[in-house]
């Protein structure tokens, strides 16, 4: 599968104001790629997201789909491809909250065109409810589980149908450390044995160390694009000079 924006740009109009959340993007995304956007809240890492998800539509420019114009594809249509080809995770988790566990991460499986065998998808349900740490949690319903909770179920969910491409908001904002690292070796699991592809927006240091490619944002636009060592380099030094002025601010206190 093949994501791509030529030119795109979002505005977003807020009473007399006009909000730019995208300005002039060009971006290539393919299955198999391990990639996120990194950037300060409010740089357009969300508004990527949601354009590579067909969830919304530029102000100016094209975005295609294997070569298709998303603007040819009616609501069902992008629902469907969706559903297919594209996992979601999303920061609020849009869980449904009359149904638990099981049955969330089932649902996608459901709604689907593709024809599936039970026996399969309940396996593969299950390896994933295994994967993710919620094997005592599967008859809980959304309101019963904590916040970390809820996000692997979402998790969880984007990967139910194996879809060639997952979009992940921030998907490790809500659990510790040791359920984080869980998660991403799951990931990269997928990436290598099934080519699933990954886009993550995230400010967390180890998903930027385990990506193969950093897009920084900042005000609606790529300002650069680094390979996984260029990344590592400047992550190290970004902490590396927060401890020292931490530790300057503390002696000059």
């Amino acid at each position: 599968m093949e994501i791509k924006l030529t030119n795109v740009s979002k505005e977003y109009s807020l009473g007399a104001t006009t909000v730019t959340a995208l300005k002039n993007i060009n971006l290539t995304v393919k299955s198999g790629e391990f990639i996120t956007f990194a950037g300060p809240s409010g740089s357009g890492k969300t508004s990527m997201l949601n354009m590579l998800a067909c969830l919304d539509t530029p102000s100016n420019g094209v975005v295609t789909f294997d070569g298709i114009d998303a603007k040819t594809l009616d609501l069902t249509a992008r629902a469907y491809l969706r559903n297919e080809k594209i996992g979601m995770i999303f920061q609020s988790f849009n869980l449904m909250p009359v149904l638990n566990v099981y049955e969330n991460i089932e649902l996608p499986t459901l709604i689907g065109k593709k024809p599936k065998k039970k026996k399969e998808t309940r396996d593969w349900i299950m390896h994933l409810i295994s994967s993710v740490g919620l094997e005592d949690r599967i008859k809980h319903k959304p309101e019963e589980l904590s916040g970390g909770q809820r996000q692997r179920v979402a998790i969880a969910r984007a990967l139910v149908n194996r879809p060639e491409l997952v979009l992940a908001d921030e998907p490790t904002a809500n659990l510790d450390s040791t359920t984080s690292m869980k998660i991403l070796e799951l990931m990269r699991q997928l990436n290598r044995d099934e080519k699933c592809g990954f886009v993550f927006s995230t400010h967390d240091p180890d998903i930027v160390n385990q990506c193969e490619t950093v897009i920084r944002m900042r005000d609606g636009e790529i300002i650069d694009t680094l390979d996984e060592s260029e990344a590592s380099v400047q992550y190290t030094t970004r902490i590396v000079d927060g401890i020292a002025r931490i530790s300057k601010e503390d002696v000059y206190a």
